[in-house]
């Protein structure tokens, strides 16, 4: 466990009186600041300066301006970390034993870039370690060689009245201090707070170029999101294995890989809106997608807007406004660990042996240069996703999860162009290939769409042409999000009644879920199944349609409707629904295919991409595998 050197700074002392009324809304009080000894109080390399030279006093300090219009001046501080090293601080407003006045009477403004009143409803009020009650004005990471100034300003509520004797000759004493810690773990400022959540059996790594492992010394840089250089971690095969830091990891003794999706908002550029197809697609539309990482929630306003979660829902959020991305609400997250590849089939020695339709979590493995485990109903994709760690609060990828990796990918943080497809056509995981195809499906292995397992064709995950196929565009990525095998993913339509979920089409084609049977007359049920998750955290709910290209049905976020518009395009005798960014497949679930699959499948050239979706039944299908997301808190 990581050690902290705590340094606790009391800033001085305020003192409010409060004396009587005037009218019927105003508090009239007397109002002082004071400190003792020097103006500025230090240790080490960290120092907290008062900017008045003799204390401060301050009168009928409403907020901003007296009763003339006479601007006020607010009790003014500075924070300065001259160390080298990140501080881990919390600012706070204490109260002292000697306060009378009830605080329920007070309002607080505290301002570094915008005041923030602190008996909002969005105010934090904690009690420290020395058992005081405090309000947290502000907490986070401290960057070192960095100045911070601070503006505070107190007042009794404009409401309080002569009615409210017990507010009256009442005292109301505090004081400003902060709390600091030199931080012996490294973090990245970018990232808000929302750094790798690392527990026991979960061992962060540095990967090298070559695929080489180590495990990684967590007080120094080991990830760098501004340099798309994302977190990874890994799942060893003899848990009671230990290794020492920057020793390497033998890949014999690694059983699964994943990576880091911080939690972030990012900025709507389109609203997903569309009915049908246009006659065009528009390419103007892909940009580097505009990302802010932070563990806030985004609420309705001229800036931001509460993120709807719904199907076909757009709330209050409109273009240009920043939404926290739904993956990370369901879960309330600072983060997501995503498998780094496929999910393969443990022990699997060929194609086909990795074809199994069962439910055994104890088969899984998230590696490079292994089978991707295909051939299986949803329901038991879940039900291994799910079994596989639940102390990590393991599951299969929701169709919003697959969206916020897209959308990390083409931000600054991400390579933020189009990824490389896996065209191993044995359906070996972490392959990239040689050469960009240039058409899509044509039902041969043409010059313009090969597929197969050759170094001429296709490369491994850690050689110059095998990070393409990274959502970094280097070894620290997400690999087999383009080809590779269509990926099954925990996103499913409801039916005609828009109430219970769809098992499937039939009672062929199904998912191995009881539901509905979605393309059969009086919608009988399936009732030889797993019952669907009984939280719904686990799957996102997409609105019924018999259509296809009813892509307003869109989760915001979900990398589907927004991606628009949309149109069709031929490929040799092969029809195709495409979206606006890369020509990426885009065909929405409908009755007939109630379930989304992603990423498309390594035949399919041009319209494979991480933004394809596809639609699929959800039955035991060789062209389809899953992938496993960690929820760790």
């Amino acid at each position: 466990m990581s050690k902290k050197k705590k340094i606790i700074y009391s800033l001085g002392i305020l003192t409010i009186v409060a004396i009587g009324f005037i009218g019927a809304s105003f508090a009239l009080w007397t109002q002082n600041f004071t400190q003792s000894g020097e103006n500025t109080i230090a240790s080490d390399c960290f120092h907290i300066t008062l900017k008045e030279d003799k204390g401060i006093l301050l009168e009928n300090s409403f907020p901003m301006y007296d009763k003339d219009g006479k601007k006020l001046t607010p009790y003014t501080f500075q924070v300065s970390n001259e160390c080298s090293r990140k501080v881990e601080y919390q600012l706070n407003f204490e109260t002292t034993n000697h306060t009378t006045l009830n605080d329920s009477y007070v309002k607080f403004m505290f301002q570094e870039n915008e005041p923030v009143l602190l008996t909002s409803k969005e105010s934090t009020k904690v009690t420290l370690s020395n058992g005081k009650s405090a309000y947290v004005l502000e907490k986070g990471y401290f960057e070192g060689n960095t100045t911070k100034d601070y503006s505070i300003r107190i007042w009794m509520d404009e409401g309080v009245t002569q009615a409210n004797r017990d507010a009256m000759n009442k005292l109301f004493e505090g004081k400003i201090t902060i709390t600091a810690s030199y931080l012996t773990k490294y973090y990245e400022s970018i990232l808000n707070g929302t750094d790798p959540v690392l527990k026991d059996g979960l061992i962060p790594v540095t990967i090298s170029n070559d695929g080489t492992v180590r495990k990684a010394d967590i007080t120094k840089e080991w990830y760098r999101y501004e340099k798309q250089e994302w977190a990874n971690a890994v799942i060893l095969e003899d848990e009671n294995q230990v290794y020492r830091d920057g020793q390497i990891i033998p890949e014999n003794n690694i059983e699964s890989y994943f990576v880091w999706i911080p939690r972030y908002k990012y900025k709507l550029w389109n609203m997903g809106e569309y009915e049908g197809l246009s006659e065009n697609i528009d390419t103007t539309q892909v940009h580097t997608i505009e990302v802010i990482f932070g563990t806030d929630t985004t609420v309705d306003s001229d800036t931001e807007c509460k993120t709807p979660m719904l199907s076909g829902e757009s709330g209050n959020c409109s273009i240009d406004k920043y939404m926290t991305h739904p993956a990370f609400l369901a879960f309330e997250t600072n983060g997501l660990w995503v498998g780094k590849f496929e999910t393969g089939y443990k022990g699997a020695t060929t194609t086909s042996e990795a074809e199994k339709n069962e439910n055994n979590p104890s088969k899984v493995q998230i590696k490079p240069n292994v089978y991707s485990w295909r051939g299986i109903q949803v329901a038991n994709a879940y039900l291994s996703s799910y079994n596989y760690k639940r102390e990590y609060d393991s599951h299969m990828m929701k169709n919003t999860e697959w969206g916020a990796v897209a959308y990390l990918q083409h931000s600054a943080y991400g390579s933020h162009t189009s990824v490389r497809i896996n065209n191993n056509e044995n359906y070996i995981t972490g392959y990239s290939s040689v050469n960009e195809p240039s058409c899509g499906y044509t039902a041969t292995n043409e010059v313009c769409n090969r597929y197969g397992t050759t170094s001429d064709i296709t490369n491994l995950w850690n050689t110059e042409v095998g990070v393409k196929a990274s959502t970094t565009g280097n070894i620290t990525g997400i690999y087999d999000m383009a080809g590779g095998a269509h990926e099954n993913v925990m996103g499913i339509m409801l039916s005609s009644d828009n109430k219970t979920l769809c098992s499937g089409r039939d009672i062929t084609y199904n998912s191995g879920f009881n539901g509905v049977y979605c393309n059969v007359n009086g919608s009988p049920l399936h009732t030889m199944g797993l019952d669907f998750p009984s939280d719904s955290k686990y799957y996102d709910v997409y609105t019924y349609s018999t259509d296809d290209k009813t892509n307003q049905r869109r989760i915001l976020g979900d990398a589907t409707g927004e991606m628009g518009p949309f149109s069709s395009k031929m490929y040799g005798s092969q029809l195709s629904q495409i979206g606006s960014w890369y020509s990426d497949e885009s065909l929405f679930v409908n009755s007939n295919y109630p379930w989304f699959i992603r990423g498309s499948h390594w035949s399919r050239g041009e319209s494979t991409g991480v933004f394809a979706y596809h639609h699929s039944s959800g039955p035991v299908d060789l062209y389809s595998g899953f992938r496993i997301v960690l929820a760790t808190k």
